[in-house]
């Protein structure tokens, strides 16, 4: 590894890349989800917007802060990521993530009690998941699942409706599948968790037990779906987007058990077609 400064090109590509931007960009569009979800058109655009840029450098920095406590793992199985491959130092990379926490922050400061209280919970499962929670049989599945979940929660909290029935329901869809997704991930990366000393909960408990878990799981989330109809919130628009959603994650589960790698893809894509389903359901309210 190499441990001095790099070219200031490659250093900044490095530490862009310890971000995954794809990924705090997606969590960004959960948070304003929320939002929306929450509040419709009607949402103020200064809360809404503080806490999508808190959501952007959280996950940001909750990305970088894994890449420098898994930097010995990732010389072996992921020697192309930054800090293996010399792009950062591990130093550059700690640096670079607390900075990143403080900007969310600060981001957070100006939203309700209940917005930065989710967000001061959120930073420390962050910093906390690699070390505590990762090799843990389904705690660490479930705090990622928390943390996808919680950034509607997050995005109907800026605005001061987090107990909105249907940013609720929005909340346990997404922890729910996502929860599944983890667990069929899990069974997908057997053989390298086992390698490493890890205790994931197919590890534990077997491949096949996990996945059973994972399909009970998405049954639940899968039901939760049509709780907005059945209390008037969305209509039957909604059903109609929310319904073929439902089918491909319960696709999705069925192709676990035969092919876990394609069965991520399709939960993803389900849970995806879900999101929208929320959308289109808050902008018609329960007319269409």
């Amino acid at each position: 590894m190499n441990d001095g400064a790099g070219d200031p090109t490659d250093v900044l590509a490095g530490l862009l890349e310890l971000t995954r931007p794809g990924n705090a960009v997606a969590a960004g569009v959960l948070t304003f989800t929320g939002s929306f979800v929450a509040a419709g058109f009607g949402a103020d655009p200064v809360p809404v917007v503080a806490a999508v840029a808190a959501t952007l450098f959280a996950t940001a920095a909750g990305n970088a802060i894994n890449d420098y406590f898994d930097r010995e793992i990732d010389r072996v199985n992921r020697p192309d990521r930054p800090i293996p491959r010399g792009a950062v130092t591990a130093r550059a990379g700690l640096v670079f993530s607390v900075l990143l926490f403080l900007c969310a922050v600060v981001a957070a400061a100006s939203l309700p009690i209940t917005a930065v209280a989710i967000a001061v919970a959120n930073l420390l499962a962050l910093v906390a998941y690699t070390r505590l929670f990762k090799g843990l049989p389904g705690v660490g599945n479930t705090v990622v699942a928390s943390l996808t979940g919680s950034t509607f929660l997050f995005g109907g909290a800026a605005v001061g409706r987090v107990g909105d029935p249907a940013v609720v329901v929005l909340f346990a869809l997404a922890a729910l599948a996502t929860l599944s997704r983890e667990i069929v991930k899990d069974v997908e990366d057997v053989a390298g968790d086992r390698a490493e000393g890890l205790r994931t909960l197919p590890i534990v408990v077997g491949e096949g037990a996990a996945l059973r878990v994972g399909a009970a799981v998405l049954a639940v989330a899968v039901a939760a779906s049509a709780v907005p109809y059945l209390m008037g919130t969305f209509g039957l628009l909604y059903v109609g987007l929310v319904a073929p959603a439902d089918a491909v994650m319960l696709d999705g589960v069925r192709r676990s058990f035969t092919d876990p790698a394609a069965a991520q893809r399709r939960l993803k894509r389900g849970m995806f077609l879900a999101t929208v389903a929320f959308i289109v359901g808050r902008a018609t309210g329960g007319t269409l």
